[in-house]
């Protein structure tokens, strides 16, 4: 099966945080370390579920021709004609629109728990990279692209604000929140409210299916929940729902499946 995408373990490594209500995009102190209140504690149960997750379907998902095409469908809506925009994709893995998105002038900057799939995409992308330490979070590591365009945090989504890496025009957010277990949202959308820049458009796809048939993970996100989680600070739009039920999603005990994209913009 060769390499198993192993972001979704960035949900397991840090448990729900008590913080401030939402804020307006850039209203953080500089330099504040939103979770630095986690305790570095893991549920054996969360980690074995996005263990078996990974092995069965996180692969298939990452390469999901429909997740892509609704992507380029809607690009234009989430590019707005821009050019040289800062894109941040959350738990990246080694997602192929990186490089897309590189290629068309703008920096990319992603995060990535797993070393090994940083370096899988720079190879299977033929691009030519650095690595060098990040200062303030130990053991982690940040790798770039010679051409400057592309950086790859290595490291737990949860510790990266402490990290100096700036606001963003764009995210795209392909399998992220749906990989976040459910406990872990709440400190996962402040993260992202911290990132987010001025005039920000951010584009999320998530799944709809009966939770009452299959706990997940992948877990079940509807509009409500990204209400609660962005609602203060996000218009939120649902731009299109597309069937992507196949006969694997039977072993869920599910008989229907839908993708959902959403874009969010700034009130």
């Amino acid at each position: 099966m060769g390499w198993v995408p192993a972001f979704a373990l960035a949900a397991a490594l840090a448990p729900p945080c008590p913080f401030p209500p939402l804020r307006k995009p850039g209203a953080w102190g500089r330099g504040r370390s939103l979770c630095n209140k986690a305790q570095k504690t893991y549920s054996w149960k969360t980690k074995v579920s996005m263990k078996l997750w990974m092995v069965q379907e996180l692969h298939l998902m990452l390469k999901s021709t429909p997740i892509l095409r609704l992507l380029k469908k809607h690009l234009d809506t989430f590019l707005k004609g821009k050019s040289g925009l800062r894109v941040f994709f959350p738990l990246c893995g080694k997602a192929v629109e990186m490089k897309w998105f590189a290629d068309r002038g703008h920096s990319v900057i992603g995060v990535e728990i797993s070393e090994l799939a940083i370096r899988e995409f720079f190879t299977e992308q033929n691009l030519s990279y650095s690595e060098e330490p990040i200062t303030e979070i130990p053991g982690a590591k940040v790798f770039k692209s010679s051409s400057g365009n592309i950086s790859l945090y290595c490291c737990s989504i949860f510790d990266l604000p402490r990290t100096n890496i700036g606001k963003f025009d764009r995210i795209w957010d392909r399998g992220a929140l749906v990989a976040i277990n459910p406990g872990d949202r709440k400190c996962y959308a402040e993260i992202m409210s911290f990132l987010l820049g001025k005039k920000f458009q951010y584009l999320m796809c998530v799944l709809s299916y009966d939770p009452t048939k299959h706990p997940g993970p992948p877990f079940y996100v509807p509009q409500a929940e990204i209400e609660r989680l962005f609602g203060k600070i996000c218009n939120i739009h649902c731009l299109e729902k597309v069937d992507a039920f196949e006969e694997r999603h039977r072993s869920w005990g599910i008989d229907y499946l839908f993708e959902k994209l959403y874009l969010l913009t700034e009130k």
